[in-house]
């Protein structure tokens, strides 16, 4: 796999940290050049240097127009094209401070959220996104097996949390929950756009993982929080397009 992927082009976005970074890792140790996607360009680069050789330290801030456009110029003077684009970095709160998982969610349901908050999640998690997706997309065109793997979550299905006895019902929210079910709408409209191009889309869930998304509190390890992440990322050109899926290749509701 390491020969086939050598040439291959990726970033992957909040790339400094967490999720992002063991992806960026494993990315690597395939053969793929990574660029170590991270809003504050020291982070990125400390966690470049961490990788080692095959990295890149890119900053790309998703919120911000000018550095999604900066990011996008740079990598099509250097490489002329992108052949993965990872879209991992998001946010979860603006205000959970120390505060645990149960506390937060007592102050973030639909009657009572910060409307500031969810509009700063949202920015991050859905616009973000869709912002990196426009600028990419045509350096992904110029890529003969392009793919895009968007970081989403279990929480934000629809079909799963509608139901009482969901794992996530009872702290589903306007926040981050609705804000994966957003950014799975923003997905499937990327599916739809590009139907028969050749370009691959994919949502992945990494689970409930330990980082500092949630504080810390999740259950498994980022590296196996990374490894459908990273299967579905390595994902030939016959691999498949419009899929939603956790580890290992089990189908989420959308």
């Amino acid at each position: 796999m390491a020969n086939e992927n050598q040439k291959r082009i990726a970033l992957v976005t909040g790339a400094n940290q967490g999720v992002g970074l063991q992806v960026a890792k494993e990315l690597v140790a395939n053969g793929i050049t990574v660029l170590v996607g991270s809003r504050n360009l020291e982070r990125g680069e400390a966690a470049a240097k961490e990788i080692g050789a095959g990295t890149t330290a890119l900053q790309i801030d998703v919120t911000d127009s000018g550095s999604i456009a900066a990011a996008a110029e740079y990598i099509r003077k250097e490489f002329g094209h992108l052949d993965l684009l990872v879209n991992n970095a998001a946010i979860s709160n603006t205000r959970k401070d120390k505060l645990s998982l149960e506390e937060y969610h007592k102050i973030s349901r639909a009657g009572n959220v910060s409307l500031d908050e969810v509009r700063a999640i949202w920015e991050t998690n859905v616009f973000g996104v869709l912002a990196v997706y426009q600028a990419m997309l045509p350096l992904l065109r110029g890529s003969s097996d392009a793919r895009i793997v968007n970081v989403s979550s279990g929480v934000g299905s629809l079909a799963l949390n509608a139901d009482p006895a969901g794992p996530y019902h009872k702290s589903f929210g306007p926040g981050y929950s609705a804000s994966k079910t957003a950014l799975n709408a923003m997905t499937l409209a990327m599916m739809v756009e590009l139907e028969g191009t050749g370009i691959k889309v994919n949502l992945v869930s990494p689970g409930f993982t330990k980082t500092n998304l949630n504080g810390y509190e999740g259950t498994q390890s980022v590296e196996d929080g990374s490894r459908e992440v990273v299967r579905v990322a390595l994902l030939g050109p016959d691999g498949p397009t419009g899929t939603f899926t956790r580890w290992e290749n089990a189908t989420i509701p959308w």
